[in-house]
């Protein structure tokens, strides 16, 4: 069998993928181009539902947010059963993450001598709520699936 002949117009394409941080990059050579372009890749510290619900309750808490206030926040607002300790957890995670910092207040007799572990959101934080916010009202919208009613 003889092979098929090639077209002079058909390109030859040899396609190169490197890997940098959160960013994909793929490298298209053809016979008369070459085409390079970024792609960017979710990230493998995307913040995960509960996180998220847990960065916005520290938002709305305040300057006062520490576990107690920020998992009955998470309770009011979702009307769910709260576990403090998922509440830490997520909060050691976002902190992890550089989203939110903490500091240690006072050791109190109240609490046994025990000082309150104080969350705050960082500038990454922020950023990262508001670019989570923006790419859910892209997913959802034009879903005629999720546009009122009850299911």
């Amino acid at each position: 069998m003889v092979p098929p002949e090639r077209h002079p117009a058909q390109p030859t394409a040899k396609t190169c993928v490197s890997l940098h941080r959160e960013e994909l990059a793929v490298v298209v050579r053809c016979s008369d181009m070459t085409l390079f372009c970024i792609v960017e890749q979710m990230s493998r510290e995307a913040l995960g539902n509960f996180e998220l619900m847990v960065l916005l309750a520290v938002l709305r808490v305040g300057d006062d947010a520490y576990g107690v206030p920020i998992a009955e926040e998470l309770e009011e607002k979702t009307g769910r059963d709260v576990l403090l300790g998922s509440v830490y957890a997520a909060l050691d995670r976002l902190e992890a993450k550089g989203l939110v910092t903490s500091t240690m207040g006072e050791s109190t007799p109240e609490r046994g001598g025990r000082a309150k572990r104080y969350f705050k959101v960082t500038a990454k934080g922020l950023r990262e709520a508001r670019d989570t916010q923006r790419t859910l009202v892209k997913l959802w919208r034009g879903l005629p699936e999720l546009q009122g009613g009850s299911a």
